[in-house]
């Protein structure tokens, strides 16, 4: 599974990164995390707002941190 996570570095992106890594560890499912910090790549994605989670290529959340649930259920 490819997880990025979208945005500057900010307090909320990181929040999410370690978020959705604590969920798929959770899970027992290998997955690989990069932080996109770039503005071109991340609209490339076709966000507009950040913190984004895009999990397999898919966006699953733009502007907002889910809870660790939330984000379980998006993986799964």
């Amino acid at each position: 599974m490819k997880i990025h996570i979208l945005g500057p570095g900010c307090p909320k992106c990181n929040q999410l990164a370690e978020t959705a890594t604590q969920a798929a560890k959770e899970l027992g499912i290998e997955f690989e995390l990069e932080k996109v910090s770039d503005f071109d790549k991340i609209m490339s994605f076709g966000v507009m707002m950040t913190p984004g989670l895009v999990i397999d290529g898919k966006v699953k959340s733009v502007g907002r941190v889910p809870s660790l649930t939330e984000i379980k259920n998006m993986i799964q």
